[in-house]
């Protein structure tokens, strides 16, 4: 019965979005209309079917590709369609506020019915969406960018100038749809010949698993001093209902083998110093910390960085952005530069260098893509080479940064 309701409520708000497309379509040739129709119905049927079988079979035995772009579609269409609704209320509301004023007054001149115009402003803004978000579903999520920054450090050695640092961040590894662009990404990251590669999180969902088809891409990644790695939010396991705790620990403690296997090196609350021509680097690595009370507060900044002190300049690795103000700029000078993720420009916003940067996400995370300085210490927060959720990107394209430090 709870089906049969939800079908008949899908059908309902088709129809009604429909009545925009039926006034645009007006005076349209015959085998247009039936065609704009046709199309416009295959909509709903492709959802019905979809939360049909979504809901009587094992959604896990369905082809991980298929499933993914159904459900984008379906998601895709219906947002586009509420803007359309929202447009539709407005007249509505409109055409009660001219029949009232007709049932009152003697003059019979105006005309209650669906405002064309306003039909065009509806149709207009669910084509928005729906265009940006199936380009970006389509064309984006593979498309990987080489972000570039020469960096002047007050403080930073001789020895270590021209140090190359490559991060990624956010790799999500149980989005993939695809397998073949990851190697890509890989091949990319080799291709810069780094000195340092910084993984900063989020190298699953939720399941250790969901690494098995990607060990061997990600054990591909070449770095002259080594791969160095910290957890995030997600993997720790906090977003799925495990039997118990001991099968919690058990995935996180397969994630830190698989960190081993890939020859990374997992930094948990602790350091690595590099001597690298003479100079020594400190290398740190903290759990997730964020200022955020929905996010977890697993690091513990101050364990890290024991034994750091005579090192000549630091380096942190942090997941969260939110550390930088929180905790690193007030209570720790002595980290040059901080490597972040997790934002991942919201995948949605608008990049024109020089002139705008902008996502929604930034209404949240005052650092939330790219560079920031305060005084002489540095965030970087990387805008991911994955995707969560919506497997797609507008505007913000996955990335690989590429970090050159030079003496100021």
């Amino acid at each position: 019965m709870r089906l049969f309701i939800w079908i008949v409520v899908i059908l309902l708000f088709d129809w009604y979005v429909f009545q925009a497309f039926k006034i645009i379509i007006q005076g349209w040739a015959a085998p247009l209309k039936i065609a704009v129709q046709i199309l416009y119905w295959l909509a709903p049927l492709i959802a019905i079917t979809f939360f049909l079988f979504s809901n009587f079979t094992d959604t896990n035995t369905w082809n991980k590709n298929v499933y993914v772009f159904l459900r984008t579609f379906v998601f895709i269409s219906y947002f586009s369609k509420f803007l359309i609704a929202g447009v539709l209320l407005i007249d509505d509301f409109r055409r009660l506020l001219t029949w009232g004023y007709q049932a009152l007054s003697a003059d019979n001149r105006f005309d209650a019915g669906r405002s064309r115009f306003l039909s065009q402003v509806a149709l207009f803004l669910g084509s928005v969406p729906f265009v940006s978000l199936t380009y970006g579903l389509l064309r984006n999520p593979y498309r990987y960018k080489v972000f570039r920054e020469n960096l002047a450090l007050k403080n930073l050695p001789e020895a270590l100038s021209g140090l190359r640092i490559i991060q990624i961040s956010d790799i999500h590894s149980g989005s993939f749809t695809f397998k073949e662009p990851v190697r890509e990404a890989v091949s990319l990251i080799n291709q810069l010949k780094p000195d340092l590669v910084f993984f900063t999180g989020d190298l699953v969902n939720n399941k250790a698993d969901e690494m098995d088809d990607f060990m061997d891409v990600f054990d591909k990644i070449e770095s002259r001093l080594g791969v160095f790695s910290i957890f995030g939010n997600h993997d720790y396991g906090d977003y799925v209902q495990w039997p118990s705790e001991q099968h919690k620990q058990a995935n996180l403690d397969k994630l830190k083998a698989i960190h081993r296997a890939l020859g990374w090196t997992l930094l948990t609350n602790e350091n690595r110093i590099l001597e690298v021509n003479g100079a020594n680097l400190a290398i740190i690595g903290v759990e997730n910390y964020s200022t955020h009370l929905r996010f977890p507060k697993y690091g513990d900044l101050n364990k890290a960085k024991e034994g750091t002190k005579g090192a000549d300049i630091k380096l942190l690795l942090s997941h969260d952005p939110s550390h930088w103000n929180g905790q690193i700029l007030p209570d720790h000078k002595d980290i040059a530069v901080t490597f972040s993720g997790h934002t991942h420009g919201m995948q949605f916003g608008i990049e024109i260098p020089g002139f705008l940067k902008w996502s929604p996400i930034q209404y949240v995370y005052k650092q939330w893509a790219g560079l920031y300085q305060s005084g002489d210490q540095y965030l970087y927060v990387n805008r991911g080479l994955g995707f969560l959720g919506y497997p797609g990107r507008v505007g913000i394209l996955p990335e690989i940064t590429c970090i050159d430090l030079e003496k100021a």
